[in-house]
């Protein structure tokens, strides 16, 4: 009982403080002067107008942008009139995370500070600084690119993004609970769909085909290694996809990830770790509903760097998430159903998890959230209530 009347305290005083009237809005839709419903829905879930937008060099094709830079009289050079930036910021109240049987202030659990762009006619950047769950800050998302090269729809991405950016993207996500499949390392293994450092083209065709190849170093994105070099072996670790829209409602597509990685033991002993990764990824849309799956088969064959014998690991997963909005863009309620799914030969990544997550938008950029998940594999719950706000 005492632990429930703590929350239910704290609740009230996250929803009185939130009630108060924040006008502020994120840096794109204050250069553009539009609603962030334009592009999310709600933020900072994308659809498709924001892909499109995103995918463009963050440049809407229908709106001349000149005015948004410095004139200097010189034709080569281009200044950015007002500097964006923008903050995103998340606070929780939880009951037992971590299985701890304890209620916690979670907040700030998030804070990000970002910044991005177009710096000229088809070449954009996104950066962004985080300090996530008390630990030191560090810059995660870190990328120029370069649009519509040759005049083509190939666009190219150098810098630091999360491989699985072209599947579905972690960091638009509307729950706490996360696409757990994407950061499964087995073993000692340093490789896994999030971040990395490296290329990325895109190109898409009017068919609705979609094709995407990355060459990333392997090792994340951690500080730099024996050098001064960010990645700590000789190899080079490739990603692919296609994807294809089937009509309005359905996009299917599929991915390929091969590597390989090397430890240094003693002497001359260099052990090698070479994992390969397949999957198909799906999003269909009846409105007022989506449904997002995606599913991961991961072989290594030897992630704990043995030598000379090896242990071969083989891991599978996958997620649906399920998203209703009642009344589409115009929604000030949604409800989130995500559940997570891994097997694997290495027991203590096995994971069977469903999250339930409802949001209420107090404004365009202010959402109150409540959140249960249940790990059926650790056999226990946890409950988060909170905000989510971008300024």
């Amino acid at each position: 009982m005492k632990n429930i009347f703590t929350i239910t305290v704290l609740s009230f005083i996250i929803f009185t403080f939130l009630a108060s009237d924040i006008f502020a809005i994120p840096a794109f839709a204050r250069k553009y002067n539009m609603s962030c419903k334009t592009c999310h829905s709600p933020f900072p879930y994308l659809k498709a107008y924001g892909n499109d937008f995103a995918g463009n060099g963050f440049q809407l094709k229908d709106k001349d942008a000149p005015r948004y830079y410095v004139e200097t009289g010189d034709d080569k050079l281009s200044l950015l009139r007002d500097f964006p930036l923008a903050v995103r910021l998340e606070g929780y109240v939880t009951y037992n995370q971590g299985n701890t049987e304890q209620s916690d202030f979670t907040t700030p659990l998030l804070f990000k500070l970002l910044t991005g762009g177009a710096i000229t006619k088809d070449v954009a950047y996104y950066v962004y600084y985080i300090l996530e769950s008390g630990e030191p800050g560090k810059i995660e998302d870190a990328w120029i690119m370069f649009n519509n090269m040759f005049g083509s729809e190939l666009d190219f991405t150098i810098g630091q993004f999360q491989v699985c950016d072209p599947l579905f993207k972690r960091e638009l996500r509307l729950t706490r609970d996360d696409y757990y499949i994407y950061k499964v390392r087995p073993g000692n293994s340093m490789v896994d769909l999030t971040y990395d450092r490296g290329i990325m083209l895109n190109y898409g065709f009017e068919s609705g085909t979609d094709l995407t190849l990355e060459v990333v170093n392997g090792s994340g994105i951690g500080e730099s290694f024996l050098g001064g070099n960010f990645d700590n072996d000789k190899y080079k670790n490739v990603f692919g996809r296609i994807s294809q829209d089937a009509g309005d409602h359905l996009r299917l597509g599929a991915m390929g990830y091969w590597g390989k990685e090397r430890r240094e033991l003693t002497g001359d002993r260099y052990p090698n770790n070479e994992l390969w990764m397949l999957g198909g990824d799906a999003t269909i849309i009846f409105d007022p509903l989506e449904l997002n799956l995606q599913y991961v088969e991961r072989n290594d064959d030897n992630p704990y760097f043995n030598y000379p014998d090896k242990e071969k690991i083989k891991t599978r997963g996958a997620f649906g998430e399920l998203i209703f909005r009642p009344e589409g863009d115009e929604s000030e309620w949604y409800g989130v159903a995500l559940f997570n799914w891994i097997e694997s030969d290495q027991t203590d990544l096995n994971l069977k998890q469903l999250g339930i997550h409802f949001g209420y938008l107090l404004r365009r950029n202010i959402r109150l959230v409540a959140e249960y998940s249940q790990n059926f594999t650790a056999k226990y719950g946890t409950i988060g209530l909170g905000f989510v706000t971008a300024f």
